[in-house]
């Protein structure tokens, strides 16, 4: 019954009195008790008037090129004159027609008046006149009937086709025209959902946030009774890839109540008012299909603060976003309704779509830890076939900063590679080379690199390998690569212990050591420096300045924050800083950047002169594999021992 509704464009799903009538030329679905008649004639139909119009267009060709006069040359046609297949001649202009009992049986060309034909044909021996053949002559002038036949019936024809076509599609426009305020969202009724608690892990604290959204949408009255209200406007925050939109689609789907979802861009249009009166229509028709969830993903699209834009008061996304505010502010305190948005920019919202009685409750959505990130790839891995030794938590330990979206993508990406490499299933090999990938890219093994520039590429990340296992600060080095990937000619991958939140400055000063180990090897080795430790550069220099500025972690300036970061809210990033300082404390700035960078530099000198050998041995083994693991570089680094870094 539901494939057929299908078909019919009739609901999905069919009420129980709903009847379903065929018959030879029509179909009809209609409500019997409600008295709805949705009907389809045959006549209604734009195939009919196709198909119609094909089978006109057949029987004028098939007029056209129906059986006629044979063609023959003269001297034939004279020759069945003589012996009685034709009793009539008909000339019309160069062309001759040979009748019997009126039906044309023979065409032939003739360059001649009556006369010049009578006389050809007197000469052949041919007898005219009433005891023989009689000549016609058909007057000149137009065949209408062949012209209509021909010309006008196939322009009419095609006339009707683009008459017909048009007033369809002008019909469709104006009703185009009248929905365009209506709201866009997209409404989800399956009572059986597609999206629980279940498929949602790594945010264990944000689902039980939303847990007693959950148990209002399904029993309202347990709050009602005790004067309790569940806060109207939730909004989920976070970085993008969280799962912050399937966070919402699982509360409705635990709810199994109608769920509204809609993005903040789709309220906004050229028209002045289009926005707020599909504003007004969403929560109109939320209000009819109560108790359910409205979902407004990116509503920092509509959100943003206002005052900071360039059209004043009446521009169409604040319209639209005053239309929201007075919506929620709107409701009954009957009406079951809860409206849920997300946006990873919750600093450039409007402060009145954040006050109590509107989006008061706020829910954090990070980025998953150890822990959660190994659910997460537990999630995505359920229905593919993993072999016994590949271990999830191992690469929940190489991906510390990638959100739930990556870590999917991840997963597929190991089964992708699986398939390609002909295995029934995805074993840690691909699992480690899909995270290589997602974090650094695909490998571009097709480049051509010189002997001279592997060599230095080798020495260069070896010399980042070698200076993280020696001081005690750094994190472990889990992998280190020469195959270039992206935009990078090879790397160094170092895997941290355990998720960190605080950072020490002495982790900061060996992290600095380790950026600039790849600059100082090809100093040591070569005695010269390359363009490749540009982006190792940049970062120490930023780390530098924010310990400067930002973390206090200079000792001749103190513990004080420099400078003042001012936002365009309207823009939402950062266009200047404000210097709270003078021009004396900003050399003073650069002098201790540089004296930082200058002691992290000295430090890794002094790593890599004293371990000169291994540091050959290492980049030797990289020109030789291209890529080395933790066991390899274990056996490698065997006998070594941390350095304290100097204080």
């Amino acid at each position: 019954m539901t494939r057929f509704a299908r078909q019919l464009h009739c609901p999905a799903t069919l009420p129980a009195d709903l009847t379903i009538k065929f018959s030879s030329l029509q179909y009809i679905c209609y409500n019997s008790d409600a008295g709805e008649d949705m009907q389809t004639k045959w006549w209604r139909s734009g195939f009919f008037y196709v198909l119609l119009l094909a089978v006109i267009v057949a029987l004028v060709f098939a007029a056209m090129s129906g059986e006629g006069p044979k063609e023959e040359t003269l001297p034939r046609f004279v020759e069945a004159a003589k012996q009685g297949e034709i009793d009539t001649i008909l000339q019309d202009g160069e062309t001759l027609f040979g009748l019997k009992e009126d039906e044309k049986l023979f065409r032939s060309a003739f360059n001649g008046d009556t006369n010049a034909l009578r006389d050809y044909l007197e000469k052949e021996g041919v007898i005219l006149g009433a005891e023989g053949i009689r000549i016609d002559v058909k007057p000149a002038g137009l065949d209408w009937g062949a012209i209509a036949l021909t010309v006008i019936l196939p322009i009419v024809l095609l006339g009707a086709l683009f008459y017909f076509l048009f007033f369809r599609a002008a019909r469709g426009a104006g009703t185009q025209a009248f929905n365009f305020s209506k709201s866009r969202a997209r409404l989800t009724l399956d009572r059986r959902p597609d999206v629980t608690f279940a498929d949602v892990a790594g945010a264990d604290e944000a689902k039980q946030e939303v847990q007693e959204v959950v148990e209002f949408l399904r029993s309202p009255q347990k709050f009602q009774t005790l004067g309790g209200r569940v806060p109207r406007g939730v909004l989920l925050v976070g970085p993008p890839g969280t799962g912050k939109t399937l966070l919402a689609k699982a509360t409705a789907g635990e709810a199994r109540v109608p769920f509204y979802s809609i993005s903040g861009s789709e309220f906004v249009e050229m028209f002045v008012g289009v926005g707020a009166a599909r504003v007004r229509d969403l929560f109109e028709q939320a209000k009819r299909n109560a108790p359910c969830l409205i979902f407004i993903d990116e509503i920092d699209a509509v959100g943003r603060h206002r005052g900071a834009g360039l059209g004043g008061g009446h521009d169409e996304r604040e319209q639209t976003l005053n239309q929201i505010l007075a919506e929620m502010d709107g409701f009954d305190t009957n009406v079951n309704i809860i409206v849920m948005a997300a946006t990873n920019r919750p600093d450039i919202l409007d402060p009145a779509l954040l006050r109590p009685g509107r989006f008061d409750r706020h829910i954090v959505i990070d980025l998953p830890d150890i822990k959660g990130r190994k659910a997460i790839l537990q999630v995505h891995a359920k229905e593919k076939p993993l072999a016994k030794e590949a271990d999830l938590e191992t690469i929940a330990k190489e991906t510390p900063g990638l959100s739930g979206a990556d870590l999917a993508n991840l997963i597929n990406e190991a089964a992708i590679l699986a398939a390609r490499r002909n295995r029934k299933d995805i074993t840690l090999k691909e699992l480690e080379d899909a995270a290589d990938r997602t974090m650094a890219g695909p490998e571009r093994k097709s480049r051509v690199i010189s002997t001279k520039e592997k060599e230095i590429t080798a020495y260069h990340e070896s010399g980042h390998a070698l200076t993280a296992k020696m001081l005690p600060n750094a994190d472990p080095v889990h992998k280190v690569s020469i195959v270039p990937r992206r935009m990078i000619g090879g790397w160094t991958r170092l895997l941290p212990a355990e998720d960190r939140y605080l950072w020490t400055k002495s982790q900061f000063d060996d992290g600095l050591a380790v950026l600039l180990g790849g600059r100082v090897a090809e100093e040591i080795i070569f005695g010269d420096i390359t363009t490749g430790a540009q982006n190792d550069l940049e970062q120490a220099t930023k780390l530098a300045r924010k310990m400067v500025t930002e973390y206090g972690m200079s000792e001749k300036l103190g513990p004080r924050i420099f400078g003042q970061r001012q936002e365009l809210v309207f823009l939402g990033r950062e266009i200047s800083e404000q210097r709270d300082y003078g021009d004396k404390v900003a050399d003073e700035i650069d002098e201790e950047v540089y004296a930082i960078i200058q002691r992290a530099y000295k430090t890794t000198k002094r790593i890599l002169t004293r371990n000169k050998a291994k540091l050959r041995e290492l980049a030797e083994e990289l020109i030789a594999r291209e890529t080395l693991d933790e066991p390899e570089l274990d056996r490698l680094f065997a006998g070594l021992a941390a350095q304290p870094s100097p204080g």
